[in-house]
């Protein structure tokens, strides 16, 4: 049976769609989390980086069982998976029963993500048409990201935030239902090692989680505490033992050759400081705008839209501009406009107005983030070999993923300690979270300002349209 691949496309973008949305259709929903499960300010961060931190850890091993599975396989898999821990995070009645069922989600969305892709490629041949089936992949990817605070609202306040995770049960028995129609099963010629390489997901993934939870710690507990400083030594111990398993292994997760080039360390970096100012500013913001200025979840969703108007602009701009201005001018002009957006917003008060108080800097910082990425994104894979670009595009979404729970596990503390500290000094409850959420975006605003830093050592490109065109599906 012929299978249209537009039809292919679409249920593999939609997949990939509530993956995305995942990651911020929850973001209005904490405050009635945290009222109604009883978590505690330093650990309500757990619900977004247990989703990211298994989502990025384990995404290089997707690939990897999708290669060797083959990808319709791991695709559905996956989407149980998903749909499976959707279900459980919905029902969940305790803080560590939530965190555990978001982790699984990750865990479902690390393996459908890379198998969708490894699909659409195979679906489409090079050329014109791959070109506009990565567009589209990579704009409803963002698209997610955008209606998942408006999506989020609306289920809180109309029905209760169990819902922004029941809601993707449905789709994903659609998705399953009619994937035999539509998606062909694929499978790959193995020339090389067959092997997972599990020992290293495991490896990089648990030292990662200690790392954060290490830093979580911290202010309760201390920077000099027992408990901090063994997660921390030991989640460093393991990284230390993933680097040295990668180097010997004869079919490594992450080939540790491609960060011999400068252009692929630099952009991976740079995207993990974005992906840390990203998922800082939305988590703090979605609590100040309910818990400090008494906006509903809808509302607050919908005084998020605006920045996802002004990130699909610098998306479309950037791609245009990297052709004439050339790649570190514009990532360079992004990470500055994402900086000012920030220090805009840490000057935010508990009553202002948000047209002037709020807008701007939601405007500048949704513009800003996506105008560093798409050329980031473009010099990563420049000077990768052909057959190492899956690899190169894998180890940058996951850098994104797992320097944004770093980088929110980091901004929180130092967030929740601010809060205790202003509290302690006699400050009213609104007062205190004001400051906590001033000094959490001025955290951020660091990580954009070194990203600064950092793009002045990224190389000078000036890529064509295919280039740009493929680079779209990297995040």
């Amino acid at each position: 049976m012929r299978r249209s691949p537009w039809a292919t496309l679409a249920v593999l973008a939609l997949a990939q769609f509530i993956v995305v949305l995942d990651v911020t259709i929850v973001n209005v929903a904490l405050p009635h989390i945290q009222t109604d499960l009883g978590f505690t300010p330093d650990s309500l961060q757990w619900v977004i980086s247990a989703y990211t931190l298994l989502f990025g850890g384990f995404l290089l091993l997707g690939g990897r069982a999708a290669d060797l599975l083959g990808p319709r396989r791991v695709f559905v898999a996956g989407l149980l998976l998903f749909g499976a821990a959707s279900m459980v995070a919905g029902l969940a009645d305790s803080p560590g029963f939530l965190i555990g069922a978001r982790a699984v989600q990750g865990l479902g969305g690390a393996m459908l993500s890379p198998a969708a892709l490894a699909i659409l490629t195979v679906t489409y041949p090079h050329g014109r048409e791959r070109n506009i089936a990565m567009g589209v992949w990579g704009g409803l990817a963002g698209l997610g990201g955008t209606l998942g605070v408006v999506a989020g609202g609306l289920l809180v306040d109309s029905l209760t935030w169990r819902w922004v995770f029941f809601v993707n049960v449905p789709i994903v028995l659609a998705l399953v239902a009619v994937l035999p129609t539509f998606v062909r099963d694929i499978r790959h010629d193995q020339t090389g090692p067959r092997t997972f390489d599990a020992a290293g997901a495991l490896l990089g993934t648990t030292g990662l989680l200690a790392v954060v939870f290490g830093v979580v710690r911290a202010e309760p507990s201390g920077w000099g505490s027992f408990e901090v400083l063994g997660f921390l030594i030991g989640g460093t111990a393991l990284l230390v033992a993933f680097v040295a398993v990668e180097a010997r292994s004869a079919a490594p997760l992450v080939p540790l050759r491609l960060f011999r080039s400068r252009a692929l360390g630099v952009s991976s970096a740079a995207l993990a400081l974005n992906g840390a100012a990203f998922l800082a500013m939305f988590f703090l913001t979605a609590i100040y705008l309910q818990q400090v200025r008494g906006d509903s979840a809808l509302e607050a969703g919908l005084h998020f839209l605006p920045m996802g108007f002004t990130a699909i602009l610098g998306a479309v701009l950037a791609s245009q501009l990297v052709h004439r201005l050339g790649t570190r001018t514009v990532q360079l002009a992004g990470a500055a406009v994402g900086l000012a957006g920030l220090l805009l917003l840490s000057r935010a008060g508990a009553a202002g107005d948000y047209t002037t108080e709020l807008l701007p800097g939601l405007l500048l910082f949704g513009f800003g983030i996506v105008t560093l990425s798409v050329p980031a994104q473009i010099v990563a894979v420049a000077d990768v070999a052909n057959h190492e670009a899956g690899a190169a595009s894998g180890v940058l979404n996951a850098f994104f993923q797992v320097g944004g729970a770093l980088g929110l596990g980091v901004v929180t503390t130092l967030s929740s300690s601010r809060v205790g500290d202003a509290l302690a000094q006699g400050a009213g409850q609104q007062q205190a979270l004001v400051e906590g959420f001033h000094r959490g975006l001025l955290v951020a605003a660091v990580f954009a300002a070194v990203n600064i830093a950092l793009t002045l050592a990224a190389p000078q490109l000036r890529p064509d349209a295919e280039q740009v065109a493929e680079a779209a599906a990297v995040g």
